[in-house]
């Protein structure tokens, strides 16, 4: 349901959060196939990852192609004008993609949440969000909210001849924001949906508690603006910045800018990440006193029996 050039960076980013949301829930499916043969440990097994692909195969394709045949001059970025201009590579790049898109974010921040660098996973979220929301504001030559707010091609082209919330008012009264409308409800309902799911899901397993410092409707708030909001203020900087500085001076100092409120361990979004409560350590750390904890109960039990 999003612009074919936005779409992969989408995909990628949904794949990342839902990794990061049940980032407790994946340590403890390692920990539970630790010592078990490769049927058991298959990566077709984990069902996050299952549910991952389904979301992305299920709604997010059918969605996306259904904007691209009502209307392929919006969801090319007015690239092309018609059926006619669509190359079939594109909408076999759009059905192929995304799945693979969203696997590829979810095994890499899944990766990185057992390795114990959940903050790291937490950045391949904010990257995806952010090429996503830059492609809309910026694109690739400064128009791409222009692109996104016009509905049709003849609306792209007339688009200097009015203002911006006049093109802007005629875009939410068109028949593709009406479908936005409804597959969005649809799409990102069932989103935001399963990512607060399974951070509750998490926070529910042992130790949870310790690593999440504040409210539970509190933590989900905190999460939602550091998942989706920071992105979309960083492409809105970025954007500006461009456009005051142009693009050789104004990135790069961008990149420094988003250094500094990233990186340092005392960055205030690393703050703030970690008030959330999602693992921080590696996947294997409490495993052995797990497992010399159930040798004990197994212990007592059998001697209770005998």
């Amino acid at each position: 349901m999003i612009q074919i050039q936005a779409a992969l960076f989408w995909a990628y980013a949904v794949g990342a959060t839902f990794a990061l949301a049940a980032g407790r829930q994946l340590q403890v499916w390692e920990r539970i196939n630790a010592g078990e043969g490769p049927r058991t440990r298959s990566r077709a097994a984990n069902p996050y990852l299952a549910l991952t692909l389904l979301f992305a195969a299920v709604l997010m394709v059918p969605t996306g192609l259904f904007v691209l045949w009502q209307n392929p001059s919006w969801a090319t970025m007015h690239v092309a004008d018609g059926h006619g201009g669509v190359w079939a590579g594109f909408v076999l790049l759009y059905a192929g993609g995304i799945p693979v898109g969203a696997v590829l974010g979810f095994l890499a921040a899944q990766v990185l949440v057992l390795v114990g660098a959940g903050y790291w996973a937490y950045l391949q979220c904010v990257g995806g969000y952010f090429l996503l929301f830059a492609t809309l504001v910026h694109g690739w030559d400064g128009s791409g909210y222009e692109r996104f707010l016009s509905p049709g091609a003849r609306d792209w082209a007339d688009w200097p001849q009015d203002s911006v919330v006049n093109n802007a008012l005629d875009f939410l009264t068109s028949g593709t924001f009406l479908a936005l409308l409804v597959f969005g409800a649809a799409v990102i309902g069932t989103m935001l949906i399963t990512e607060i799911g399974w951070l509750m899901e998490g926070w529910s397993l042992p130790g949870a508690d310790e690593d999440r410092k504040v409210h539970r409707v509190l933590a989900v708030a905190i999460a939602a603006a550091g998942v989706h909001g920071l992105p979309f203020l960083g492409a809105v900087t970025a954007s500006a910045l461009v456009r005051l500085l142009g693009g050789w001076l104004g990135l790069p100092l961008f990149a420094v800018l988003a250094g500094v409120v990233l990186l340092p361990r005392r960055s205030p979004v690393r703050r703030l990440y970690g008030l959330v409560g999602v693992p921080h350590r590696h996947w294997r750390v409490g495993l052995d006193d797990t497992a010399t904890t159930t040798a004990g109960v197994s212990g007592v039990t059998s001697d209770r029996s005998g």
